[in-house]
């Protein structure tokens, strides 16, 4: 039960993470792509705003779906732990911890959830 209860948080964290990864380089599922992130980044004090979204997205998408895969599990969680590292310092941190004043707490789950799994191993179910 151990390996499917991992296969379910893998799939549904990484997955997640891809797709929004695909919203900052794509603009799919809704996102403003690579142009649109990139002046809202620079808008926050991140630049340069393309090659930080650039960087954003492939994190997002590369991580997420390398977690959600089980493959190179510890790689995975290590750019979706960067990548949230970065959302609280720049977005949420200053906000405090509650997610329903835009702060952190959303993100520091996701960097326990990461954590966690990359110091359990991704179970049984991987894809190769």
């Amino acid at each position: 039960m151990m390996d499917l209860g991992l296969l379910i948080i893998r799939l549904v964290i990484g997955l997640t993470f891809a797709a929004h990864g695909t919203q900052k380089l794509f603009g799919w599922f809704g996102g403003h792509g690579l142009k649109g992130t990139a002046g809202w980044l620079e808008s926050i004090g991140v630049k340069p705003g393309v090659l930080m979204a650039l960087l954003a997205g492939l994190g997002e998408l590369v991580g997420g779906l390398l977690f959600a895969a089980g493959v190179w599990t510890w790689v995975g969680a290590a750019l979706i732990v960067i990548t949230m590292l970065m959302a609280i310092v720049k977005v949420h941190g200053p906000n405090g911890y509650w997610a329903t004043q835009n702060g952190y707490e959303y993100n520091l789950a996701l960097i326990a959830i990461a954590v966690g799994v990359a110091l359990i191993g991704p179970g049984a179910y991987v894809l190769f």
